[in-house]
This record gives structure tokens, sequence and C-alpha cells, in this order.
């Protein structure tokens, strides 16, 4: 296809390169397609363009936001349009009326956090709600945990702005009956195709015999989720179809038609005043999954406005995660499912009031066997552990798997426990296990059997499956789909769920919308077979690497790729807190999330008949912008390391490739700054003026605009060799100085160790080697290798719980916990396991010795400060920012806040190179360099991180402190 005149004619993006391509054939599904293309709009008219192209070239356009679809509503082989990156804005909020318009990349938390200033909220709730935009959640019809109380999307659209199949522009909203036929027959529409939709919609539901059939055959009336098909059973609850009903509103129709008829430009929203906030959860532990469903019934006469459900294979993903293994905190032994019951009320005591009488009834009802009630701040932890399920669901090790084939099944509530021990019957006969989790109180649990569908086995059993539970499903009279919508899981069994004569009727209300099938073809209609494109292959070979890492945890570096199932949680903004993903919350592109990269790596290594399939240039293009922060190491729930991944692409890609001069420079920064320090007095003159600093700079491969780190008058290990003499003292601690702290920030390691040395402890320290970061960073695995073996043998048998290794960079004492793991082997590897525990940075040691009864508060001074904390990417990831607040809260007159900043955008090198200085600079700006610049000079910046001073000082002027220079300041 020729694409130059599509390109000449677009605002935006248009990307036809095999790297694009693959990384927008997948969603969160179980499905693989290549699409011929992918547009990045920038404004209507390019919509309104790709629409006449597709027609005219006889192609067709998927509509896609965040992605995260379960049943491949955009995977598919025609032009992927990507809403999410141009189309995010607020466009109105009108409090008194009650509504906002919005465009659909819009994502649905962050908009919440707008809508709250005003006491408002947008009320459906996807598990996804961080990152899932308001298109996707329209084109599904989703909704969620409060789906009890609030409904759907269908509930809360109220009109939307569209374009249509022969490119024109159209509203869709409520209007009377007169108003309603005046369109039927031609007039205040704006073309003909429009004028069609209105009459031959109005031609099929008026027809009685279609009427009979639609009442007969869909699901339930009474089932609040309901996304089977089109949904021409709502159509018809409108005037003039049914004598005082509702207005007619084609957005009913448009609310779960999964970008099949139209695209929407914008949207007019419900919205919904924020409830009490007097929530309380009563999490009712069951020994079954049939108690905790008959509990779930109990619960329902109390009128929560949630009831979730986990069962026990989600309980002990959660156990595999470090993130979510300290959300467990509520859990009482190993239950067989917890359902998490939402209470509210007026007062607080109203709300106490529920929870007492609910918990009687379920005591009285013999259901469950503990009943934890938690509120305030930990009910978040709670929601977000559930949310994890569909994460943490692939952080299983080896190809079985919870596949994505039956998850979406909704039946009456009352049904529900008869439903599901009819369902477990069935995959009992088959051999299989169930996941059971999720929405309880509206009728549907996700319910996901254990298939490894890398095996024609496995993919026969997902078709049977899917064939037995849809006949279960009819027999309820329930939907196939509650939340999830049809996309090319489900629509082959449409006919079967709503009978081939109304599945005539939705083929039909296609062709009226879409005659050139332009939109999205093959969701919900004319679906391809449901076990066809998946994205393994039947008796898919898993390709076996060796590795200087050490991946067998997951049974290789290929399966820790395969962890990511899609489900996007790396595309959250700033907005919502957390580290992964900065590239991406800077530029908002595919490309530069964790999933991108991981799927790059799984088609690169799965698909290519290279030799070295690592040493592809797609992955180097997506590879590079990844800050390797570890914010995916704990905030992914499915666990993929990708600065591991990437750490190994890289060693794995410079085998064919070579190691770059600049990634040997950084690599080798000890060696250079070994070197300068023996004449500080000539790197101070190279880098103090900007002709010979910038002509340095360039040869280097830096930003000119980037300042060099400050050389230290004599290295750390010299005055600790030389100059320190310590005291002997009961307690003691090693002291571990980095390269880092030994030549760039000696002064601030002189301080930890005399802080360290007046709180009462001995320090020790014995020559060591580097602990090998800038080697990690550029991918030389072999030598970080050298650097942790040594590490691990010098330190294995004199550091212990009572005597531990204490250190002030994160990056480099968290590759104790970390890296060095997994570059040793054997009994090596046993005793860098063990060495690990006694491993600390200074903030955890300190905080350790607070809780211990060594360290109070009346060795400070009472004097008042006020302090701002930014948290080092990988002390957010592997160790936490809690032992940071605690010794800064130590001195009775501090007072100390968390900057919500993710990474500070410096990240090691990452930042001083020049191709990546614009980007190192934005990721700052989202939200560390404009707090930071808030602040009065009087507070003061805490920040542990080497990388993160230095961005601070860069982006704002502002100097930072290391918490050691805070707390030896105020010593008294």
């Amino acid at each position: 296809m020729n694409w130059q005149p599509l390109r000449d004619s677009l605002k935006g993006d248009l990307y036809t390169d095999e790297t694009h391509r693959r990384l927008y054939a997948t969603d969160a599904s179980a499905y693989r397609e290549l699409p011929l293309a992918v547009v990045i709009p920038e404004g209507k008219e390019d919509l309104i363009t790709l629409v006449k192209f597709a027609s005219v070239n006889n192609s067709s356009l998927i509509p896609r936001t965040a992605g995260t679809s379960l049943a491949g509503q955009v995977v598919g082989g025609g032009i992927v349009v990507d809403l999410s990156k141009n189309y995010n804005q607020i466009i109105e909020v009108n409090a008194e009326e009650g509504y906002a318009w919005v465009e659909p990349g819009i994502v649905r938390d962050d908009l919440n956090k707008h809508l709250a200033v005003y006491g408002f909220f947008f009320a459906p709730e996807t598990s996804t709600a961080n990152r899932a935009m308001i298109g996707g959640m329209i084109g599904n019809n989703s909704c969620g945990s409060n789906s009890v109380v609030y409904g759907s999307t269908r509930e809360h659209l109220l009109e939307v702005e569209t374009i249509l199949a022969d490119g024109s522009e159209t509203w869709f909203g409520p209007m009377d009956t007169g108003e309603f036929l005046n369109r039927c027959n031609g007039l205040s529409t704006t073309g003909l195709l429009h004028n069609n939709i209105y009459f031959e919609t109005r031609e099929m539901l008026k027809d009685e015999t279609n009427q009979k059939e639609i009442v007969e055959q869909f699901p339930k009336a009474d089932i609040p989720r309901r996304n089977t098909g089109y949904a021409l059973d709502m159509l018809l609850r409108h005037e003039p179809f049914v004598e005082n009903g509702t207005p007619f509103n084609f957005c009913s129709l448009i609310a779960g038609s999964e970008g099949t008829l139209c695209m929407v430009t914008k949207a007019k929203i419900k919205l919904t005043p924020l409830p009490p906030n007097n929530k309380r959860l009563v999490c009712i532990h069951s020994a079954t999954i049939d108690d905790s469903l008959k509990a779930n019934l109990v619960a329902l006469k109390y009128a929560p406005s949630a009831c979730e459900l986990m069962d026990d294979y989600i309980l002990q993903a959660t156990k595999r995660n470090p993130m979510y293994r300290a959300l467990r905190f509520f859990v009482e032994g190993d239950p067989e499912a917890i359902l998490v019951v939402e209470l509210n009320g007026e007062t607080p005591e109203e709300a106490d009031q529920k929870v007492t009488d609910l918990i009687s009834d379920l005591k009285s009802e013999g259901r469950g066997y503990a009943y934890p009630v938690i509120q305030g701040e930990q009910i978040k932890s709670v929601w977000n552990l559930r949310k994890a399920g569909l994460g943490l669901l692939s952080n299983v090790p080896g190809d079985a798997k919870a596949a994505p084939v039956i998850e979406d099944t909704a039946v009456d509530v009352q049904d529900l426990p008869a439903y599901i021990e009819e369902f477990n019957q069935i995959l009992q006969k088959h051999g299989l296990y169930s996941v059971h989790y999720a929405h309880a109180g509206s009728g549907e649990l996700h319910l996901r059997p254990i298939l490894n569908l890398k095996t024609a086995e496995g993919q026969k059993q997902f078709r049977i499956i899917a064939e037995e539970i849809a006949s279960l499903v009819k027999k309820y009279k329930g939907s196939l789909s509650g939340e999830h919508g049809d996309g090319r899981l489900r629509g082959e069994f449409i006919p079967q769920m709503v009978g081939e004569h109304n599945y005539e009727l939705i083929k039909q209300m296609k062709q009226i919308w879409d005659p050139q099938n332009i939109f999205n073809p093959g969701k919900i209609v004319n679906t391809p077979p449901m076990d066809s494109s998946l994205r393994y292959e039947k008796d898919q070979e898993t390709r076996e690497f060796d590795t200087m890492f050490d991946f067998s945890e997951n049974q290789g570096i290929l399966r820790s790729a395969e962890l990511c199932n899609g489900s996007g949680d790396c595309r959250k903004s700033e907005l919502s807190g957390g580290t992964m993903c900065p590239s991406y919350m800077a530029t908002r592109n595919e490309k530069e999330t964790t999933r991108a990269r991981a799927n790059i790596l799984r088609e690169m290594l799965t698909r290519s008949d290279k030799a070295n399939p690592f040493a592809h240039e797609e992955i180097k293009e997506v590879m590079d912008l990844c800050l390797s922060c570890k914010g995916c190491s704990s905030e992914c729930p499915s666990n993929v390391d990708m600065a591991k991944l990437k750490a190994e692409w890289q060693y794995q890609y410079y085998q064919e490739k070579g190691v770059p001069t600049r990634a040997k420079r950084i690599a080798h920064f000890s060696k250079s700054m070994k070197l300068a320090s023996k004449a500080p007095w000539a790197y101070d003159l190279v880098f103090g003026n900007s002709v010979t600093g910038n002509l340095a700079k360039s040869i280097a491969g830096f930003a000119k605009e980037r300042s060099m780190p400050e050389l230290a008058k004599k290295p750390l290990k010299h005055w600790l060799n030389k100059e320190f003499r310590p005291e002997k003292k009961e307690k003691r601690v090693y002291f571990y100085c980095d390269e880092f702290t030994n030549y760039n920030d000696a002064e601030i390691g002189k301080k930890a160790v005399l802080l360290l040395d007046k709180l009462g402890y001995e320090v020790t320290f014995v020559d060591h080697p580097d602990c090998g970061r800038p080697q990690l960073s550029k991918g030389l695995l072999d030598e970080a290798k050298e650097l942790a073996e040594a590490n691990v043998k010098l330190f294995a048998d004199i550091v212990s719980e009572e005597v531990p290794l204490v250190g002030i960079e994160p990056s480099a004492i968290l590759t104790f916990r970390d890296e060095f793991i997994g570059l040793t082997r054997g009994e090596l590897q046993e005793k860098a396991r063990n060495l690990a525990k006694y491993a600390f940075t200074i903030e955890e040691f300190l905080a350790r010795e607070i809780d211990r009864g060594h360290i109070k508060a009346e060795q400070f001074t009472e004097v008042q400060k006020l302090i701002k904390v930014h948290g080092h990417c990988h002390q957010k990831s592997l160790s936490s920012m809690t032992p940071t607040k605690k010794i800064l809260s130590l001195p009775k007159n501090f007072e100390v806040h968390m900057i919500p900043s993710g990474c500070c955008g410096m990240a090691g090198s990452f930042g001083y190179e020049k191709e990546h200085y614009e980007l190192s600079m934005q990721i700052g700006e989202l939200v560390l360099f404009p707090t930071v610049r808030k602040q009065p000079e009087e507070v003061i910046i805490a920040a542990s991180g080497t990388s993160c001073r230095h961005q601070i000082k860069d982006g704002t002027g502002r100097k930072a402190l290391h918490v050691v220079e805070i707390l030896l300041s105020v010593l008294r």
C-alpha cells in the first residue's frame, strides 16, 4: 500500500515500521495480529482523513486508547488509531448541571482527581482505572467493583460527538419522540448515513417479532452487567418503543459497541456527587468458594458499595510480589477466599452499625471464619491488592497461566452459587482448575482456568471450555460478557447467546452504521474463530538462552518477558504516583512502556531466526528510553523486571555488535575518577569553563547543558584508611564506600561515618571492590559479575544481623539485594542471598535501630525544620521510603513531607547522554522540579541518591541534602 499520500495529509504520526506494528499487535488478551499501520492522530481532521482513506483503500480502523482490552478488541489487521496521546483533554466541567465534556484519551482516575475539586466523580471504576481511558470504557461499557451502586459506563454516558463511516461529524444524545421521528424522516440529520441510521433502527425495533425475540433471548433484564452483542434490548427501553420510556438515545448502543459503529471524538458524561467518606471494609474469610458466595448474598442485604472476591490462587500470587506482599496485612491464615465488602454511611456511626449487623448476621448464618474490619488509609491498600489480580495471575512461573477465556460471565446474583458449582464441575471434568475473583456483588466472578496456550492441547481446551461455559451461561440466561466485551473472544458465541434471529439483527445494525466495514471489523459480528490468531502458536517452542543473570526463577529470560500480560499498569500518569514508567509518563508513547519493551523482547526472542536474536535493532530502539529505574520490579504486578532484562539484552547485543566507546567510558567511571583524583585541579580546569567543558562533554557524548559531577578533593577511602580512627564500641557496622561516594560525595560519606560514630556505632571499613552499578547500567555484565562475586566472597562471612553492612548510595548498596544474587550461582549465590539480608541502606539501618531503642529523639536538638523528601527509584523499588520518613521524623520538631515524585529523570548516566538530556528534564518537570521550586528557601530538600541531588541542582538550582547531612547537623 502506498502510505505517502496519507502521511502527507496527516498532522499526526503514521508508523508502518515493523517495530510499531509488533508493539500494537497485542493488548491484554490472548490474541496477536500485526496491524497494517499505527497512527497517532493530532486532531479531528486526521480522523476524518483516516476514515476517507480506509474507505478508498478498502482498509479498516481500530480505535485504541490504553490497549488493556481482555477480549482482543484492539487487535486486528487494520490501521490502529491510538487516541491516548493527543485526545486526552477535559473540555468542560459543569458542576451546576452535573456533567463534563471529555476526550476519549483522558484517564479515568486523572479525570476524577480534577473532578474532586468540584465535589464530583465519574463513577464507573475498572480495576485498571489508573490507566483505563474514557474512550475504552465507552467501547467496552466498563464498570467495576462499585457497579452494585453505580452500574456501568452506559448509565453515565449522556451524549457523544462522533465521526461516522462516511466521514461526517455527528452528535448523538437524548431526544424526545418528535425529534427522533424527525431524524428518521431525514430532518435534523447531517447526511444520508446519519438519516439512515435513525430510519433503519426504527424499522428494526418497531417490528413486533423483533421486539419479542429481543426480550425473550437477550440476557435477563435484571442482570446489571450485560455486554453481549449490541444493546438492542437497551434501545427498546426508550421511547417510542415503550410507552413512558426514557428519551431515545443512541449512546445506549454506542456504549459497548467496541468502536465498531463510529469514532467517538468527545463524550458528555454524567457526574456523581462524591459519597460521604465513612467507608468500612469487612474482609470475610471463607474456607470454600461456595461459603464465600453465600456470604455475598448475606452482605447484599446491607446495601454495600462493593462486594469483591479474591480466591486462594490470587492470594498466593500476592506472596510472590514484594509490593503486594506488603498489602496482605489483613489476611488471617490461608483462606480459600476472601470477600471484601465495602459499607458506607452518612455518619461514621451508621457505617459502624452496618458493620456490626453484617458480622452478626454472617455468624448466625455460619458464613466465614474471620471478619477483619479495615478503615481509613488502609482501605486503599486492600483495594490495590484486589485490583492487582489480573497482573498477579501472570507472575506464576511456567507456561500454564490463568487464561482469559471465560473470565467475564455474569448471571443473576441469586443464581451465582449454583452457577459456580456447575461451572467448577465442568472444569473438573476436564481436569482443570479456575481462579475466582472480582465482582461477586454483581453476579460476575472473573473465572480463569489454568491453561498452557503454547500447546495444542491447551488451545483445544481453550475452545472446549468456551463452548461448554457458553451453554451453561445460556442455561442461566446470563451474559457471556459482563464488562469486558465480546471482541474476538466471545463474538463467535453471540448467535448461541441471543439466538440466530437476534444475531441477524445485530449484523444488520453493523451494516446500517458501517456499510463498508471500516470500524474495527471482526469484533462482535463476523468474528474469526475464537482460537485463531492467538499470541502463541500451537506447540510453540520456548527458546532457551545462556544468560549472565539467573532467570531460573521464571524458567529463563524469555518466560521472564512473557510475564507481561498487557494489563498496562506501566501506562499510568504521574498523577497516579509511583515510579513506573518514567519515560512513558513524559512522552505518553506506547513505545516507552514496560509493556512495549516486554513485547519486543518476546517477539524477537520467539520469532527471530537469527542465531543471536538479541542483536535486533528493533529491540535497541524500544529499549533506548528505559531508565532502568526498577520501578517495574515492584509496581508491575506481573513482576516484569525490565532493568534486569535490559541489562541482559545489552550484554547479549554487545556480543555481536561490540561495546560502544561511550558505554565503556561510563562503565569504567571508577577508573576515570581514580585518574582524575590524582590531579583534581586538572578536572576542575577542564570542566570549570564552558569552552573546554563543552568540548570534553561533546567528545564524551554528554549534553553540554548538563553540569558535571564535582570531584572530591580526596577520595573518601583515603580518609577512611588514613585519617579516620574509630573507637572500639559494643555496636558495630561495616561501611560500604561505593565509587560515587568515594570520588564525588566524599564529604557526605564522611558525615555518614561521623553520624554513625556519634550515635554509638563502631564503623569498620575494609577495602572492597566497586559495586558494579556503572557496568550494570551499560550491560557489561561479565565485569559486573566479577565484582559481584568478589564482594560476596569478601563480605559473606564477616557481615551478620548484629554487624551489618551499611551504605549511603541506594543504587550501590541495593545491588547486594538484587543484582549480586542474579549474577552469582551455586554456593556463592546462596551466600549472596544470605548476605542480602544484612546489607542495609543507612536509612533502613537507622530505622531498625530506632525500633530497637538504640537511637532516641533526645539525641537530637529540637530545632524546627520542614523537610521535603524525594525518594531514589531503587529505594522505592527494592526497599521502602518508610525508613526515611521514620528517621527524619525522629527529631521532635521535624515535619517531613514525601514529594509524590517518581523517577527524577537522571538515572545514572541517562541524564548526561546528549540524546537523552531533554527527556531527562521532562521527567523531572512532571512532579519533582515544580514541587521543589515552590518551596521557600528555609525548607530542606532531601534526596539520598547522588543522581537525584545532581538532577535537582541542574533542574531547579536548589541543593538537596542526603539524610545523613540533615541528621548530623541537628545531633546534640
